[in-house]
């Protein structure tokens, strides 16, 4: 049920419950239209409701996509729409997102032709000029062309090496009419047309900027973004048929500070419980102070990194522990204040009771 898959995608994504409601609606729905065209005697055809995701980088749009995947145990993919272009030029072609599924499902088509696909950065694809010209437009409108149809469904031939298509090479037949298509941008620009739109009254050059947390305007944004229809997305590049093919609109927030903290502590195999689960192996019980999760957070926000930038910040913070405590001994404890994620001081490592040694952090060694 949508319930059972939000409840599912609560454990592992933090914040995002807009998106997640959609998502869980909009997968259940995926799935019933396939078990109702094979085995249901309902006349209505139910077309696909393939989905597109918009949001700022590192707001959860991979993570979440992935998630679902695991959720429902089917074959995912990921592409990355930039790697994308049209037959015939340099470049990936269409068929070989299909063989990553192919791939990823061990070579059973049957199970992959119920599988998910994930295109990232797809708002890099939109059409470079409002004018078709004569000129080719090898990786924006082409691409959305040659999309369209395995996005929509149809019988694709799939060369099982990849790449381009050679005459002596078996091909495999996957039919697409069942798969999940979900696609990802941060749409760079976008919030300043919909803020054209929406605020057509009051918008003026200093909403242009107002892109970070610091802002008051945030919320302002946030409740705009969610306002994004078929038609900023012609606007913005796209041409009509392929947004067509992607009825279902999610939008992400920007994540807050609170957010970060909590992804870094709160879901199921969250950043802080990974390394404290390495340092066990070491018989190191590892601390992070309430200072170190938001100076975590704080850093994350200022290089606009979002949740993915959690983890490289942690990994910076540790590596020269990492490196020095496996050839140490007489170690228990390993504590990380908020001075040690900003690089002004060390990690402190003890014996449980005397500190007896300072590493100074990677960033503090470095600078």
């Amino acid at each position: 049920t949508p319930k059972f898959i939000y409840d599912q995608l609560e454990e592992y994504v933090i914040g995002q419950e807009k998106a997640k409601k959609i998502l869980s609606v909009a997968v259940y729905n995926h799935y019933k239209r396939v078990w109702s065209n094979k085995h249901s005697d309902e006349k209505t055809e139910l077309q696909k409701a393939n989905i597109l995701m918009y949001g700022p980088s590192g707001s959860g749009k991979t993570h979440l996509a992935q998630t679902l995947a695991k959720i429902l145990d089917v074959p995912f993919a990921i592409v990355d729409a930039t790697s994308i272009t049209e037959a015939g030029y340099v470049g990936e072609d269409v068929e070989n997102i299909l063989l990553r599924l192919i791939q990823a499902a061990d070579y059973d088509i049957s199970k992959a032709e119920h599988g998910i696909i994930y295109i990232d950065e797809i708002d890099k694809i939109t059409r470079k000029s409002p004018n078709p010209s004569i000129t080719r437009d090898v990786s924006g409108e082409g691409v959305q062309q040659a999309l369209l149809k395995i996005i929509e469904g149809c019988l694709a031939n799939v060369p099982p090496q990849g790449g381009r298509k050679h005459p002596h090479q078996e091909f495999m037949q996957i039919k697409t009419d069942d798969i999940l298509f979900m696609v990802g941008g941060a749409f760079e620009g976008m919030d300043e047309l919909l803020m054209k739109r929406v605020h057509k009254d009051n918008y003026s050059l200093g909403f242009k900027q107002t892109t970070n947390h610091h802002d008051g305007n945030q919320s302002v944004i946030d409740s705009v973004r969610h306002q994004l229809n078929p038609d900023d997305l012609m606007e913005f590049g796209f041409i009509t048929e392929f947004v067509g093919r992607l009825p279902v609109l999610v939008t992400l927030d920007e994540l807050t500070k609170d957010d970060l903290v909590r992804i870094l502590t709160e879901p199921k195999n969250a950043f802080v419980e990974q390394y404290q689960a390495l340092f066990r192996m070491e018989e190191v019980k590892l601390n992070f102070s309430e200072g170190a999760l938001l100076a975590t957070a704080e850093k994350a926000i200022e290089q606009k990194t979002g949740a993915r930038g959690l983890r490289t910040i942690l990994e910076s913070t540790l590596m020269e522990v990492m490196f020095e405590l496996p050839s140490m001994s007489g170690i228990t404890h390993c504590d990380v204040e908020a001075e040690a994620i900003i690089g002004n001081a060390p990690v402190k490592l003890s014996n449980g009771g005397s500190e007896i040694i300072e590493l100074a952090t990677l960033e503090k060694r470095s600078a």
